[in-house]
């Protein structure tokens, strides 16, 4: 090894190896930390004459003989960590020499060999890429030379990466070597063996024992020589069960088998005796390496391929960051996941599935289509949810799902996916246990046990994925609703780790954030356990000093469920605060049911409040709760006349005003239960439809509720659970396909089916805690039921299909028009004969009207709702034609339109209706909108249309504008009087079932019209509510889709484009463009700017309006084809003569890759022949396509000449 040293080092160190040692003695005498060591070191090489590059191949060697063995002194061990550490040196070379010099000396030395483990153990995995060539040439050099590389393997290494593997290889031959020859054991070829397979030289290690045996070493050496000997097998086992160790083992052994059976043969003699070792702990430890080394020979592992390229780069900052990090390589695997969940998140179309089922069938279809583990199913889900989240920190503002629909989904609907994936996996278990056992075996309790170890996986993976989630704090930004929520979770568990008496808690007030509120609802529903709260870095503290707990105000549930009766303050502390159990929202439910008037509608109230929109961990419990009120049971003893429900009407006026705001009827529906609502809906149509109301409960003064406002809410409730205004045909129309999911039929149909197999449950049904739970209605529900509410409904279908049929005068329809149109006339006479302005709109007004005075109350005729609802297509066609004809005003006919809604708020489906069906058959005139008979849209149409084509353009969609220069603006009458009536409705947040109900008809009816109409209308309701600009502008912008082709084209490739490249970009597809964020968007809106939509975002939300779907099916296979054909261009470019002979040989060539991994089979021979150069830039053109698995699979097999890339990409991955 003097000659190596003088060899390698050059000529004239002698003086800068004296300042060096000279250096290190003054360090090692003054006790000086390894950082002291490492500076002045650095500062000795830069004071040196000669260049000497860091790494330092010099300082290696001057330090390597230095330390062995005659300042064999733990200090210059600890430097060695630091100069690894420091970049000072080089792990491979230095652990190469001290290979070369400590095993052979390892009994004389045994303290040496002992350290020299510790530091194999942490550093034969690490390979630092060098950058100088002549350094790295220089440990090239050092390395080969030690440890006899090129002699014993028959190769020329010349690659830093070669190097590396074969030093890998050779500490498993040298370790197990050394440890057999420690227990006296030999093969009887051992010698032939270690010759062939390069470990180290026998005599050297027989000298070493017969000095050992004359130096007379003490028991206690003797002892840590025994322990060494196990310590070899112990660090051999930690290395070979990493992943790199893996596939470092598997290079050999695919491009050298007859050196790897060299290694195998020595494991197979070492398991052979085993048991007959005399210490019995090493028996596991031989196991364990036995069992890693099988798993290179058998391919069971495999490498993750969406972990190799781009890391996470979080600075902690609120902004979305994409999320390269662990499964995100290939965002194609999992994007599924966001399109769901955003998809998910249209109110215009509410799911009629639960969301829980359908996100549980995707998780486990992901999951085996990826064949990724648990933790990467889980992380991934967790991410795709808190994008979604995220997406909408500064939401549009108007009448579509906000913030608390998407929290739902990322704090309930994933959670309850997530039980329903253990819990499935312990009925399978359990039914296969059982199925297999004998009684005896079950009672013991043996059967939990192994049950519990089955899902033990699941659970292991849910418990790293939240440890993981902590590393994207970009992501777990609280938005400012939430903010308070997260910061009560985070101090929850900072309680519970106080509580504990656990040292090292933060001082200060906890500081919350998503993460915090995702483990709060996996605990609450058992799926993890409160130990989550010690898990490391999970508390993180403010400055802000901890108040004192004897002032903490108690919570108002604790209050309620100590006797606390349900009025004043209570109410409101109740509303606003969600309930933390089942047992609390359970008393609330009877209290609705049982309690006095004022408490039902109490009680009702607060059940929709706080406990159904953020009370996340309970939120099914709560949702099955108000769909149950909805349907409120007999009391015992009921005789009175006519239905109970009468008797519930404040409770059920409370339930259906707060169930029916638009965030949460879509949170019911993402829990599954629209079909159920719809049932529950019917009979409380046909009761308060039927009821004449008297002079006493038809007023809309005071907070009493009337029968026609009872009515109306159920009604307009039920309507928005299908598209009503629609022909038959177009409510079939889904997802491309002809279905029933949209009609009224069908949601009953599929109510009755789950009422059915309530206790048989299939597959399809409802997968949450609510399976446990009985239905609202124990009974199938059919139309035919309710026969007022079946007339309705054919009479509905009749007029959307048809023009209406003549009336028969005198008919009790007839009659009843005729009171409907007094009443109108009356009203507008009355308001033409005042000052002329209409008054201003009183909050006591359902939809803003003026109230009621009793003169008006007179004049408004007595009859029940069906009756009016039956007679009001007659009256509208009336009033219509009257001012078509110029009989009537169209002031005049916007007044009479209101008057039919604040007299029966109900009365806006039929006008909705009507109007629509009007519109389809293109009878009617337009009308100018010109500011003197209709409102005038003029002051902001062209920035409508300007910002709409901004939004497209940022999609990749370029229209032409529909600049209508000196033209008149121009509206169907219909179109214009529908428009007319809703821009006179009040905005407040108790009329969103008005507003939820007037949006998509209104999108609707214009989209029956000539293209300009949907910016018109956009531009009138712009005028009127400001603060909707942005989300009226995005609204118009989807609807060009509907009537434009070539938009949608353009779209479809912008999609494809931002998700995978461009075609056209020959280095597109070698960049990280296929991000979620580039098809789905980071966020929607930012305040003050005009909206920029994602392609994905945009298709999303228009899709369904698309109704050509063929033209969007040979789009998508046209971009397919393209893509196809410019990527087999780029395939045919390269040097290789097989592969550009077809595309046969390339998917022949992916196909044999991944079957078989015997190297000498024929199907893969040919690879060996491709040029090196060639196969590289193969693996770096499939890198580039995030195919990281099947590049490495490409090099492995290119012979030994590859081995030392792979080795470099390996560095990638870690």
């Amino acid at each position: 090894m003097e000659l190596s040293s003088t060899k390698i080092l050059e000529t004239g160190s002698n003086e800068w190896e004296e300042m060096v040692l000279e250096k290190i003695k003054w360090c090692q005498e003054r006790k000086k930390p390894p950082l002291v060591w490492a500076v002045e070191i650095v500062k000795c090489l830069q004071s040196s004459n000669s260049v000497v590059e860091l790494p330092s191949p010099e300082l290696g060697h001057l330090l390597v003989s230095h330390l062995c063995f005659n300042n064999n002194h733990p200090s210059l061990w600890k430097f060695i960590y630091q100069a690894f550490s420091s970049r000072l040196l080089s792990p491979l070379q230095l652990l190469s020499l001290l290979t070369s010099r400590v095993i052979p000396n390892r009994h004389s030395h045994p303290e040496a060999y002992r350290l020299y483990l510790e530091l194999l153990r942490r550093y034969a995995i690490v390979f630092d890429p060098v950058r100088s060539d002549s350094c790295k040439r220089k440990i090239i050099e050092s390395v080969d030379f030690a440890l006899c590389l090129s002699q014993n393997y028959g190769v020329h290494v010349v690659e830093l990466g070669h190097a590396f593997v074969l030093f890998f290889f050779s500490i498993f031959l040298d370790l197990l070597d050394s440890t057999l020859d420690d227990w006296g054991l030999q093969l009887k070829s051992l010698e032939t063996q270690n010759e062939a397979s390069g470990n180290m030289d026998p005599l050297k290690m027989d000298l070493d024992l017969k000095e050992t045996y004359n130096s007379g070493r003490n028991d206690q050496r003797e002892n840590l020589r025994r322990k060494n000997s196990r310590m070899a097998i112990e660090v051999l086992g930690d290395l070979s069960r990493s992943r790199k160790a893996k596939f470092l083992l598997r290079l050999v052994y695919l491009n050298m088998p007859e050196k790897f059976d060299g290694l195998l043969q020595k494991l197979q003699f070492l398991e052979a005796i085993n048991m007959t070792l005399p210490d019995k702990s090493v028996n596991n430890l031989v196991a364990r390496l036995s069992a890693n080394i099988q798993r290179v020979l058998d391919f069971e592992y495999q490498l993750n391929k969406r972990q190799f390229i781009g890391m996470l780069i979080d600075t902690g900052s609120s902004r979305r960051v994409t999320y390269c990090g662990p499964g995100s390589g290939q965002f194609s695997c999992w994007v599924p996941f966001d399109i769901y969940m955003e998809k998910a998140m249209d109110g215009r179309h509410l799911p009629i599935r639960s969301a829980v089922a359908i996100l549980t069938e995707t998780i486990n279809s992901l999951r085996v289509v990826n064949r990724a583990s648990w933790q990467e199913t889980f992380l991934e889900l967790w991410i795709s949810a808190l994008r979604l989240v995220q997406r909408e920190r500064d939401p549009l503002e108007g009448p579509i799902p906000h913030l608390e629909t998407r929290l739902c989904v990322l704090l309930s609907i994933v959670p309850l996916a997530i039980a329903c994936i253990l819990e499935d996996e312990i009925k399978l278990s359990s039914c296969s246990l059982q199925g297999a056992t004998p009684s005896c075996f079950v009672e013991t309790g043996c059967e939990s046990r192994m049950v519990e170890k089955i899902c033990a996986s699941k659970k292991l993976g849910l418990i790293s994925s939240l440890q993981l989630l902590g590393n994207f704090s970009g992501l777990l930004c609280p938005p400012a609703s939430v903010t308070n929520a997260a910061n009560r979770a985070a101090k929850r568990a900072a309680s519970f780790v106080s509580s504990s008496a656990i040292e090292g808690l933060p001082g200060g007030i906890p500081v919350g954030n998503m993460r915090h509120l995702i483990v709060e609802a996996c605990i609450t529903r058992n799926l993890i356990d409160t130990s989550a709260y010690f898990w490391p870095s999970y508390l993180s503290a403010s400055i802000i000093p901890v108040p004192d707990l004897s002032t903490v105000q108690k919570s108002p549930w604790s209050i309620f469920m100590e006797g606390a009766p349900l009025a004043g303050s209570l109410i409101n502390m109740l509303f606003i605060t969600p309930a933390s159990s089942r047992a609390e929202v359970e008393k609330l439910y009877h209290i609705a049911l049982s309690g006095s008037g004022e408490e039902k509608a109490a009680a009702a109230k607060i059940l929709c409040g706080a406990s159904l929109s953020c009370g996340w961990n309970i939120q099914e419990h709560v949702v099955h709760f108000v769909v149950k009120l909805l349907s409120p049971p007999i009391p015992p003893g009921y005789t009175t006349q006519g239905s109970h429900l009468i008797d519930y009407m404040p409770m059920l006026s409370a339930i259906l005003f707060g169930a029916s705001s638009i965030d949460t009827v879509h949170i019911l529906s993402l829990h599954g239960v629209v079909p159920e609502v719809a049932a529950a809906l019917l009979p409380l149509c046909e009761v308060f439809g039927s009821l004449t109301p008297t002079s006493s409960n038809r007023s809309n003064a005071g907070d009493e509720p009337s029968v026609y406002m009872v009515f109306s809410s159920a009604f307009l409730f039920l309507l928005r659970l299908w598209k009503f205004y629609r022909p038959p045909l177009e409510q079939c129309i889904t997802s491309g396909a002809i279905g029933v999911d949209l009609s009224l039929e069908y949601l009953l149909l599929l109510c009755n089916s789950r009422i059915t197999s309530h206790h048989t449950p299939v597959p399809d049904e409802i997968k949450s805690a609510m399976d446990q739970l009985e239905y609202a209605s124990e009974k199938p529900v059919y139309i035919d039921n309710f026969p007022k509410l079946r007339a309705w409904y054919c009479q509905n279908k009749s007029c959307i299909a048809s023009t209406l049929s003549g009336l028969s005068a005198g008919s009790p329809v007839h009659q009843v028009a005729n009171k409907i149109l007094n009443m109108i006339y009356w009203k507008i006479t009355k308001i033409g004969a005042s000052s002329g302005n209409s008054s201003t709109p009183s909050s006591s007004s359902m939809c803003g009207s003026p109230t009621s005075t009793g003169e008006d109350a007179y004049q408004r005729p007595l009859l029940a709702a069906w009756e009016v609802l039956e007679a009001l297509p007659f009256v509208l066609e009336a009033i219509l034609t009257a001012c078509a004809h110029g009989w009537l005003s169209s002031r005049d006919l916007t007044t009479g339109l209101r008057d039919l809604v604040d007299f029966l708020p109900a009365s806006l489906a039929a006008i909705i209706s009507y109007f629509s069906a009007e519109v389809t058959r293109g009878i009617w005139k337009p009308v100018p909108m010109n500011g003197i008979d209709w409102p005038n849209p003029a002051a902001i149409l062209s920035l409508v249309e300007s910002e709409m084509k901004e939004i497209l353009a940022t999609a990749g969609v370029d229209i032409p504008t529909c600049s209508f220069g000196m033209s008149p603006v121009m509206l169907p009458l219909p179109v214009a009087a529908l428009v007319s009536l809703t821009i006179t409705f009040k905005l407040t947040k108790s009329l969103e079932y008005i507003h939820a109900v007037v949006g998509p008809a209104l999108e609707n009816c214009a989209s029956g019209c000539p293209w300009p109409s949907i910016p018109i209308i956009g531009s009138l309701w712009a005028q009127k509510v400001r603060r909707w600009h942005n989300f009226i502008v995005v609204s118009c912008s989807r609807s060009v889709f509907r009537q434009n082709k070539e938009a949608v084209s353009q779209l479809l490739r912008s999609c494809f484009s931002s998700f995978v490249g461009s075609v056209h970009d020959a280095t597109s597809l070698l960049t990280n463009q296929r991000r979620i964020n580039g098809l789905l968007g980071s966020v929607l809106a930012s305040p003050g700017i005009c909206p920029s939509l994602a392609p994905g975002f945009l298709y999303l939300r228009s899709c369904r309006s698309i109704h050509n779907i063929r033209c969007v099916n040979d789009v998508i296979v046209g971009l397919v084809v393209e893509y196809a054909r410019e990527s087999a261009i780029r395939w045919a470019s390269t040097d290789s003569p097989r592969l550009k002979s077809s595309e046969a040989s390339l998917g022949h060539w992916c196909g044999a890759l991944g079957t078989n991994p015997h190297p000498g089979q024929c199907q893969e021979a040919w690879i060996r022949e491709v040029k090196l150069e060639t196969l590289q830039k193969l693996a770096v053109g499939l890198m580039g396509w995030h195919e990281n698995e099947l590049a490495l699979s490409l090099l492995e097999r290119g012979g030994v000449g590859a081995m030392g890339l792979i080795a470099e990409l390996l560095d990638v991955i870690n």
